[in-house]
């Protein structure tokens, strides 16, 4: 787990986060790794539904 240091501060009426630079290079690279994650897992469940036939029901459909 990441160890955190922010600093909250309102301007205008509004709240603001302030980290430090390494920490938040190193929560932007945690959400790239869940990115690619989530889109692994689309692939993968978009390959289970897809229908596949095998090389030799190929074969037989063309009568090679």
């Amino acid at each position: 787990m990441i160890q955190l240091n922010p600093e909250f501060f309102n301007k205008n009426g509004k709240e603001y986060v302030l980290l430090p630079y390494e920490e938040f290079v190193k929560i932007e690279e945690l959400l790239e790794d869940l990115e690619d994650l989530q889109d692994l897992r689309t692939i993968r469940q978009e390959e289970r539904d897809s229908h596949s036939v095998s090389l030799d029901d190929v074969k037989q459909m063309f009568d090679i």
